[in-house]
């Protein structure tokens, strides 16, 4: 069974996830450790874990989910992966961190491969899905493992709630339908572990999220 563990990083308040199984290979997603505090907690979880990352996956490229992909490219040698469609967003991320005044250093490294939709990830003996689920953001990638029940979201479905669209690449329409399409059709007990806020389940949100009565 592949485990999560959840850290919530940066002024966003957004979550950067650990994924590993018992073999302790682990993926990192959405890194978000912005402060040298931040990169050393993450750090610290893994070595006194004793994981070994082989993977850097973004689900999409806004700034806050980016903050630490230059710290774990350099510090675990690891190429960023991500869907070509948010290629645009990862390099507009200088100029969107001046924007909201954050200072930044430009050394977010480019992208090592693209990710496809449907695609299969491994690590260890573990499998995950890559689920396209644009609306948030012009392609943004879910990743479902099927086997311990629970999906990586980024900023596509909250606890009782759903991304923003009226960022560039946004669209509410496409989110709805991404939610309802991807996310809606994996089983209700599925555990949603979303970009920011309390992790929830497929169920849940059926039955509750106000987006969708």
């Amino acid at each position: 069974m592949a485990l999560v563990a959840d850290f919530t990083f940066n002024p966003f308040q957004e979550n950067t996830y650990l994924l590993y199984d018992d073999t302790k290979e682990c993926i990192i997603v959405d890194p978000g450790c912005y402060t040298q505090e931040e990169r050393d907690e993450l750090d610290s979880f893994i070595q006194k874990n004793g994981l070994k990352p082989v993977r850097l996956l973004n689900t999409h490229c806004h700034l806050d989910h980016v903050f630490g992909n230059g710290h774990v490219h350099r510090t675990y040698n690891l190429p960023l992966e991500i869907h070509q469609g948010e290629l645009p967003v990862l390099k507009a991320v200088p100029n969107i961190s001046s924007m909201y005044g954050i200072a930044f250093a430009n050394d977010l490294p480019e992208p090592g491969r693209f990710i496809e939709a449907g695609e299969e990830i491994t690590f260890g003996n573990t499998t995950i899905k890559a689920l396209l689920t644009p609306g948030h953001s012009p392609a943004s990638l879910s990743f479902y493992c099927a086997d311990s029940g629970w999906v990586i979201a980024g900023d596509v479905l909250f606890y009782g709630s759903i991304g923003r669209t009226d960022l560039p690449g946004g669209n509410y329409d496409t989110l709805i339908d991404s939610v309802r399409s991807q996310l809606f059709t994996l089983p209700d007990e599925t555990q949603v572990w979303p970009g920011h806020g309390p992790k929830t389940s497929i169920g849940f949100e059926k039955q509750n999220n106000p987006f969708f009565r």
